[in-house]
């Protein structure tokens, strides 16, 4: 195959619509907008306009709210933890803080406001592991491998 034998797949890109070049074209003068008014003009965009009629985001009611305070946690799986482990990126033997756990790079460091441990994985070595929160599985499969987990937000309720 030579660079000059390249082609695109058949029908991979459309040819435009080539409006405004005579009656002949069938899109030609007013180039398939009709005749004057608002929605002829250039920049016009009426998006949810039903002509007159109730729009259907006015016709439909409003469901829910939007809590500004609540909290996102990053979420940590044991599977997760125990291949950084095994990888080298953190220390079983050292106490693992949210700070060890997002510097070795298992946690986005953005807009969290914790870490939260769950339960996705196996975990065969014991950690002690401080963070915001866990799953009660997670706490359970980390202490059954003789590891300790400490949570530092009381679970609301």
């Amino acid at each position: 195959m030579k660079l000059n034998e390249l082609r695109d797949n058949p029908g991979s890109r459309l040819k435009s619509k080539r409006l405004g070049r005579g009656i002949g074209s069938g899109k030609g003068k007013t180039s398939g907008k009709g005749v004057k008014g608002q929605k002829a003009r250039e920049g016009v965009a009426l998006n949810g306009f039903e002509g007159g009629q109730l729009p259907i985001y006015r016709r439909l009611p409003k469901r829910g709210f939007t809590n500004v305070n609540r909290k996102v946690y990053a979420p940590l799986n044991i599977g997760a933890l125990e291949a950084a482990i095994a990888s080298g990126k953190l220390d079983a033997k050292a106490a693992l803080t949210e700070d060890t756990l997002r510097a070795a790079g298992l946690v986005r460091s953005g807009k969290s406001a914790g870490i939260r441990l769950l339960a996705s994985g196996e975990i065969s070595r014991a950690i002690d592991i401080t963070v915001s929160g866990a799953s009660a599985a997670a706490v359970a499969a980390v202490e059954k491998a003789g590891g300790k987990v400490t949570t530092t937000v009381a679970k609301a309720g």
